[in-house]
């Protein structure tokens, strides 16, 4: 039996989400499958990967062929990296306790970068929100600006009609 690491698609439309499962070559893509290893949420920033490590390593190494998708999925959870790691402990390279280490010192360079992209992220949304509160700022400094100058307007007119009206109520008991 060929057996295949792949995606099983799920979600909604425009709105994608997928299992990593193991399943035979011949069966259909949202069909029967032996094992599922994990999810994969490509609509979030960074793409959300949620990875049964042990059970991926293990279909790896007994020779399970991953689409290219879930090869670069294995590869950036360290699924790849891990089996290099424990051949090279096989060949006497190196120490169990070794290949832990470099394998755990990848992890934190990749937990610190994803981190790093994140935080970025939020950056970015706080300044882009700062900015929108900025140019509100400025569109209601000019409205208000508008409503004081029709107000004084309105204030002016209402004045001068009033001066009329005292002037001419003035000039009427004069003449009489």
């Amino acid at each position: 039996m060929a057996t295949k690491i792949r995606l099983q698609r799920g979600g909604r439309k425009s709105y994608a989400f997928y299992r990593i499962v193991i399943a035979d070559s011949r069966a259909p893509r949202d069909g029967r499958f032996t094992e599922k290893i994990g999810t994969y949420n490509p609509n979030t920033n960074p793409a959300t990967i949620d990875l049964d490590f042990d059970r991926a390593l293990y279909w790896v190494e007994v020779g399970a062929q991953p689409t290219d998708t879930v090869r670069n999925i294995l590869k950036s959870e360290g699924v790849y990296l891990m089996k290099h790691l424990r051949g090279g402990v096989k060949k006497g390279a190196f120490d169990e306790a070794a290949a832990q280490a470099k394998f755990d010192a990848w992890k934190a360079d990749k937990q610190k970068s994803n981190d790093a992209i994140r935080q970025k992220d939020e950056q970015n949304k706080k300044d882009a929100a700062a900015k929108e509160l900025e140019a509100e700022k400025k569109v209601n400094e000019a409205i208000a600006k508008k409503v004081a100058e029709k107000k004084a307007t309105e204030a002016a007119a209402k004045a001068e009609a009033e001066a009329a009206a005292t002037a001419s109520t003035e000039e009427t008991p004069a003449e009489a």
